[in-house]
């Protein structure tokens, strides 16, 4: 018996092909069928995306990717670690060619006390980002520090020099502000971001201050401190009370010494830097041997890297670890920042 109001399975089906065929034009100009253009039916991907490419963000150089063998390079008189050297991976990044100076600190401190006073509060401002300028008093016992404390970071004179006085935090806000300012820029331009500014691993530091020469004792190589005509190659502590051969007492203005094979300034000497990795004498073992870096929030002590103007050789080595704890402020730690590489080169860096 036949159902007279039931429809006709046949007519509907016919109905609903015609239907389609005159939405198709309008499914693909909406983009419904997954197709911009004439694809010939093909799987090409989604047609008409601005394409990449990746510049060299101003003040950093290219650290191209490689393979190199971490560890101390000689005698690990310090017994900071277990002497162990591993051969790991690092990927493409850029680095700050010096490390960052008080007049670039100055910029970022000025601008988040312009525009985020009312969200940070003026009080977090200045306790926890500001540099401490007692640090050339506090550092040192019976040390004259004041001209230092009064000038260092305020006065026009010290403007190229490197920031001191900042600890592992107000460096990492520093990268997230300067990622904010970069890519916010960018979005104005109808840019695609960049990746993060942050602070180097400690394996991204050490293959950097390496530069290309894997078991170099220092950046410029082995196996002295001086060049051929007897000329201190870093900022350091050449002897006992003696600052003053390499021509700077304290610090020295960024970029006074060569660079290494990388282009980068300061790998040794001047001021010690901030890495990522929290600090633990056995994390080499623990670490992957691709792109490590060691993680834990429950160490409050994180690396630091490359020695400075109050320190011996020893700490001036590729190899050599140190560590502080992430809160403390010293007249002799301060930073530089890298970004991970992504993409297709805009030229011939790599």
């Amino acid at each position: 018996m036949n159902n007279i109001g039931a429809p006709n399975s046949t007519k509907l089906y016919k109905a609903s092909i015609y239907i389609l065929i005159g939405l198709m034009p309008i499914l693909q100009g909406c983009g419904l069928l997954g197709r911009s253009g004439d694809d010939g039916g093909e799987l090409i991907g989604v047609q008409g995306r601005a394409g990449w490419t990746m510049s060299v963000p101003y003040g950093m150089v290219t650290v191209p990717a490689g393979t190199f063998h971490m560890g101390q390079a000689d005698e690990d008189i310090a017994a900071t670690q277990i002497n162990f050297n591993k051969q790991v991976t690092i990927g493409a990044f850029y680095m700050d060619d010096t490390e960052i100076t008080n007049n670039e600190y100055r910029q970022f401190v000025d601008a988040v006390m312009e525009d985020s006073v009312s969200v940070l509060g003026e009080d977090f401002i200045i306790d926890e980002l500001y540099p401490d300028t007692t640090v050339w008093v506090k550092d040192f016992t019976h040390h004259m520090g004041d001209p230092l404390m009064v000038y260092y970071y305020s006065h026009p004179a010290f403007d190229d020099y490197p920031v001191v006085g900042v600890d592992w935090e107000a460096a990492k806000y520093f990268c997230k502000w300067r990622t904010d300012y970069l890519n916010t820029y960018r979005a104005s331009n109808g840019d695609f971001p960049m990746p993060m500014f942050r602070l180097p691993s400690e394996a991204e530091w050490e293959y950097a201050a390496r530069g290309g020469r894997d078991m170099a004792k220092y950046p410029w190589g082995n196996p002295y401190i001086r060049n051929q005509k007897g000329c201190m190659l870093a900022n350091f502590k050449p002897g006992r009370g003696n600052y003053f051969d390499d021509g700077f007492a304290y610090t020295a203005p960024v970029g006074s010494y060569f660079t290494n094979d990388y282009g980068l300034f300061d790998m040794a000497g001047n001021i010690s830097e901030w890495c990522e990795d929290a600090f633990d004498a056995a994390s080499y073992p623990l670490v992957w041997d691709l792109n490590p870096t060691y993680f834990d929030e429950d160490v409050p002590f994180k690396v630091i890297r490359g020695g400075s103007w109050k320190d011996i050789s020893y700490f001036l080595e590729t190899g050599t670890r140190n560590f502080e704890h992430k809160d403390s402020t010293r007249a002799y730690i301060g930073f530089r920042c890298v970004m991970t590489y992504l993409g297709r080169s805009a030229g011939n860096e790599f």
